[in-house]
């Protein structure tokens, strides 16, 4: 009797656990679709803290945000929050490194982004705001 409960206790909780890891990238056309509002262009992202600084780029959509230290690499994506104003995406890249990334929409054309993991062994975290300057240039 104890090993069946046990084996029942066990299922449940592992279902549980798969509840709440949430879905992966691609499974549901509603995941990630605050990131899929956020208006394409180019976008300048101005750093917080120290060594502050900026980067422009163009991109074609918001989840070109979630793999910023890893862009152009083919990584898993698992997200971690989905919500209408924020998401959180956890990632690996084999060989390369893994990253977590929550982007915060304060408007279509303005976000926050804290971004945190490993590229080529050595580890990297970064805040930044986000802000859409037009069309990409040409």
């Amino acid at each position: 009797m104890m090993k069946k409960f046990a084996r029942t206790f066990l299922f449940a909780g592992l279902c549980g656990l798969g509840l709440m890891a949430g879905p992966a990238l691609g499974e549901s056309g509603e995941t990630l679709a605050m990131l899929d509002r956020l208006d394409p262009g180019n976008w300048m992202l101005r750093m917080r803290g120290s060594g502050g600084g900026e980067e422009r780029m163009c991109i074609g959509s918001g989840r070109d945000l979630v793999q910023l230290r890893h862009r152009d690499l083919e990584c898993e994506q698992v997200v971690v929050v989905d919500r209408p104003s924020e998401v959180t995406v956890q990632y690996t890249c084999p060989g390369n490194g893994y990253g977590r990334t929550t982007v915060r929409r304060e408007t279509d054309g303005l976000i926050q982004i804290d971004s945190q993991g490993t590229r080529n062994g050595l580890p990297f975290a970064f805040a930044a705001e986000g802000r859409r300057l037009g069309t990409c240039p040409r």
